[in-house]
Order: C-alpha cells, then sequence, then structure tokens
C-alpha cells in the first residue's frame, strides 16, 4: 500500500528530493510562492499556493486533504497545516526552531536584532501549532535547538543528495578560466561566515578568484546594514554574478577548481554536499565537536579547516590553491564522508519507515478535532495576527 504524503512547505528542495527516491510512500509537494530569492532556488517543477494569504492556503489544503494519508511541513506550513486540522510531521531545518516565533523577541545567535517581534497572542498560536504536530524532525545542529521545547524530537543527521541533478557526468560551465578559481554560491551574511571569509582573504598569499553569488540576507535592519559593509569592503579575489537558477548550479561546481562553503557553523550544509557529488572538493568550517551519527555509525566531518579563525581559513585556501595533492586527498575524504550522510536511497528509507509508522498511529491525515475548535483557531491567529501597533497606525493614520 502505498502512503500519500501531503508535504506543505519545502526548503532547501529537500523534500523535493526524497520524493524522487521514496518507495513506499509518494509524496505531493505545495509550495509557497516564488519571489526573491526562491525564484532562482526553489524546484521548477513544484505546485506552489497562488498568494501568501493564509485563509486562501487552509481553504487549498481542505479541499485537498482527504486525498493524502499524512502530512509533513517545514517552515510557516506548519501554520497552515494546524488550521488546516491535519496530523501533521514538522521538519527543521533552520531558523523556524533556532529563533521560533512562539519565544518573545527570538534572535539567531549570530544577531543581536530579533528576527519575530510577535505579541503574545501570536506567540501563544505558534506555540499550539509546535505542540500540535504528531512528531517534530530535524537534523544536526538544528536539533540541538529543537531539544530545549520538547524531549521527544527526533534527529535525522542524513540530508539528500538530488543524484538526478547534482553528479560527476555534468557538463562544465563553459566559461574561460584564467587561475584558480572558487565558487561560492552562498548567501552573504554572518550566518554562512562571509565576513570570516572576508577577513581571511586578507592573509592569503596565493593567486585565486572566487565566483560569487550577489545575495545578501536581508532579512533585519542588522542584516541590511551587514550587507552594505560588505558591499563597501569587497575584496579584490571576489567577482559577483547575478543569482542563478538551481539547475545551472550543476554548471557552476564542475567549473569550478574548488567550492567556498559556510565558515560560521560549523555544520555541512547543501552546497558542500552538491558540490561533492559533482567532483569538486570544499572548503568550509568544522566543528568537531558536532556528534553526527548514521545508521549507528558515529562520523566525523572532514571538511578543513577545523578552525573558524580567519588566519587558519585563508592557510587551508592557499593549501587548497598551491596543492593538488592535498585538495585530491582532502576530495576523496569528503567524497567518502558524503556518501554516508546524503545517499538519497538510504534517506527516503528512513523516511518512508516514518510515514509509515506515523500513518499506522494516525489513522486519518484529519485530526478531527471540533468544528468549534478549528474555527477558534482561525479567529486566535487573525485576531493576534493584527495586534501589532504599526498595523493600528497604518489603520487609524496616526503619525
Amino acid at each position: 500500500m502505498v502512503i500519500n504524503v501531503l508535504a506543505i512547505g519545502d526548503i532547501g528542495n529537500i523534500i523535493s528530493t526524497l520524493s524522487k527516491f521514496t518507495k513506499k510512500s509518494k509524496i505531493h509537494i505545495i509550495n509557497f510562492p516564488k519571489d526573491g530569492a526562491g525564484v532562482f532556488t526553489y524546484n521548477e517543477n513544484v505546485e506552489t499556493f497562488e498568494n501568501y494569504k493564509v485563509k486562501d492556503h487552509v481553504e487549498k489544503i481542505n479541499s485537498i486533504k482527504n486525498n493524502f494519508d499524512i502530512a509533513i511541513t517545514m517552515g510557516t506550513g506548519e501554520r497552515t497545516a494546524y488550521l488546516a486540522d491535519l496530523n501533521y510531521i514538522t521538519f527543521y531545518v533552520g531558523r523556524d526552531i533556532d529563533a521560533p516565533r512562539f519565544k518573545k523577541n527570538s534572535n539567531e545567535d549570530w544577531s543581536q536584532e530579533a528576527l519575530h517581534k510577535l505579541n503574545f497572542l501570536e506567540r501563544k498560536f505558534y506555540w499550539n501549532s509546535f505542540n500540535f504536530a504528531i512528531a517534530h524532525v530535524a537534523y544536526g545542529w538544528v536539533f540541538d535547538h529543537l531539544k530545549k521545547y520538547t524531549n521527544d524530537g527526533i534527529k535525522m543527521d542524513m540530508e539528500p543528495i538530488d543524484t538526478t541533478i547534482f553528479h560527476t557526468k555534468v557538463t562544465p560551465l563553459k566559461k574561460e578560466k584564467k587561475k584558480f578559481t572558487f565558487f561560492s554560491p552562498m548567501r552573504m551574511e554572518k550566518f554562512k561566515g562571509t565576513n570570516l571569509l572576508f577577513d581571511a582573504l586578507k592573509f592569503c598569499k596565493s593567486d585565486f578568484e572566487i565566483i560569487g553569488v550577489d545575495w545578501f540576507g536581508e532579512t533585519t535592519k542588522e542584516e541590511i546594514e551587514f550587507k552594505n559593509k560588505l558591499l563597501a569592503n569587497m575584496p579584490k579575489q571576489i567577482k559577483l554574478i547575478k543569482p542563478i537558477k538551481r539547475s545551472e548550479m550543476p554548471n557552476y561546481y564542475m567549473f569550478a577548481d574548488a567550492v567556498l562553503g559556510n565558515f560560521y557553523l560549523g555544520m555541512y550544509e547543501l552546497v558542500a554536499l552538491e558540490s561533492v557529488m559533482c567532483g569538486t572538493p570544499v572548503i568550509q568550517y568544522s566543528d568537531q565537536d558536532q556528534e553526527i551519527i548514521v545508521n549507528a555509525e558515529k562520523l566525523k566531518s572532514p571538511f578543513l579547516p577545523y578552525s573558524k579563525n580567519p588566519k587558519d581559513i585563508a592557510k587551508t585556501i592557499d593549501h587548497f590553491v598551491e596543492s593538488p595533492q592535498f585538495r585530491n586527498e582532502s576530495y576523496n575524504q569528503q567524497l567518502e564522508f558524503v556518501k554516508k550522510i546524503s545517499d538519497p536511497e538510504k534517506c527516503a528509507e528512513w523516511w518512508d519507515n516514518l510515514f509509515e509508522s506515523m500513518t499506522k498511529q494516525h489513522k486519518s491525515i484529519t485530526k478531527n478535532s471540533s468544528k468549534f475548535s478549528v474555527k477558534l483557531r482561525m479567529l486566535s491567529f487573525l485576531i493576534g495576527n493584527r495586534l501589532y501597533f504599526y498595523k493600528f497606525k497604518k489603520i487609524f493614520g496616526t503619525k
């Protein structure tokens, strides 16, 4: 029997990748509208909501939910599933749990400014939607944040790579290469360690260039100020290009001699894993205290350096540029590691088993709460969402 899974939201195209490899489950994804970076980073073959109106999202889900056995959510998909009274698994990969909406003035570790400034009714709503989930799943460093709020969180350290897209048979980008070239496709912000990379480049002695992407974090005033500072102090090695589509990423990976990943987090991200599967080695900071367990085996990340000190980053960059042997040895270690943690078949099998277990416990995708409770849920969201002071100013025209 095939398990029909409704996925609401898909950050990083992770669920889209899983949908290609699951055997017990058939996953249908509804993502949020494409705008900003999403125009370039979203998978192109996924259904999206027509707009950002929450009530429209809920109406859409209610119209199709009976075709499914269970739901999985990412990001604000959790809110939609809660309002539609679904049995849903919530999967966290970032700021939705390290700076949760149910926490007052929540901010991320690398930021001083609050990411969410919600009133008490809104925070209560999001706390209820968190607790309404039938399971909470998080990987790597994100799990450390999840376990602050639940004792029943599930840790998942595998992160699937779409091997139908990212592989060594891809044609490299047709572009002239004048010197050793790094590709750095990550968004430029503190969370990615862009400032650490900029500082490191001051200490580099080798000759190379970096293809960076004109893509910055701009969610808060603090991020915008950080962006302006980066632009004013752009290192000579970096050449910015316009944002590129996900489908073009493999061509750039194959073109580059090496890829620059995250220098702040200390944990692997999709960019590093995708690059390695395309045959290109990666430089990124690895926190060796981060515990990685896959199929009961404890693993250590081979990505270098093991320090986020700019001088150590610079030494690694120079070593990569100057020593093909070191570069090849590093890549071979990375490939062995990535095959273990990002095998899409094994990742899909893990999720298949979780979907099967959850559907046995919950016989329907619908929680079957009372109609009054469901309406009260929506009412509490609408009321809470309108209590922002600036909204009152806009409505009444006060100065």
